[in-house]
């Protein structure tokens, strides 16, 4: 099963799998956001449930990439393929999920949270390095209430099942089997 992954200063749940040397391609699915926020841990809960959920073949790993930033540069010049879950402002109805074949160079017109521009600059600096992934997908959700300590919006919480097949659509379309875990 795949490794739930938090990056560093937060706990662990897991390992980093390294593929070196492997014919397997390497597929991390990011979770961004900040739980502390709202609608903006949506990346991160996705990521959490999909761990607590189904089981991944070993080159598939989920990882917490909460508002890290530039620490996440490691996660995304490993990766062949990257699906990235997030809260992003399209200025769209509250919960309304929008998919992409790519990640855009900044995620919305407006920054949404600490971590959006950070990550943008980290897949700025793997495109400039040549070690950007060879194939992206972003997962995003229009959030609606982002402040400190604030619950998910109902909204919000009611896209996660559609989110979660979105995001095992997009597995699946990438040769990944995951398979239901058994409760």
């Amino acid at each position: 099963r795949a490794d739930y992954v938090n990056t560093p200063g937060r706990p662990r749940w897991g390992r980093p799998i390294l593929n070196h040397g492997s014919s397997m391609e390497q597929i991390i699915v990011l979770g961004l956001g900040n739980i502390l926020y709202g609608d903006e841990g949506f990346g991160v809960r996705l990521a959490q449930r999909l761990y607590a959920n189904w089981d991944f073949p070993e080159n598939v790993e989920i990882v917490d990439g909460g508002t890290q930033g530039q620490t996440l540069l490691t996660f995304v010049e490993r990766a062949d393929r990257l699906l990235v879950l997030d809260a992003v402002d399209f200025g769209l109805e509250p919960g309304e999920l929008v998919q992409r074949d790519t990640i855009p160079a900044y995620l919305s017109a407006q920054k949404i949270g600490p971590h959006q521009n950070s990550f943008s600059e980290v897949m700025g600096l793997a495109a400039l390095r040549g070690t950007a992934p060879g194939h992206c997908a972003l997962i995003g959700v229009q959030p609606a209430a982002m402040t400190l300590a604030a619950p998910l919006s109902t909204a919000v919480s009611e896209s996660f099942e559609a989110a979660q097949n979105m995001a095992l659509n997009i597995l699946r379309q990438w040769d990944v089997a995951p398979q239901l875990r058994a409760q």
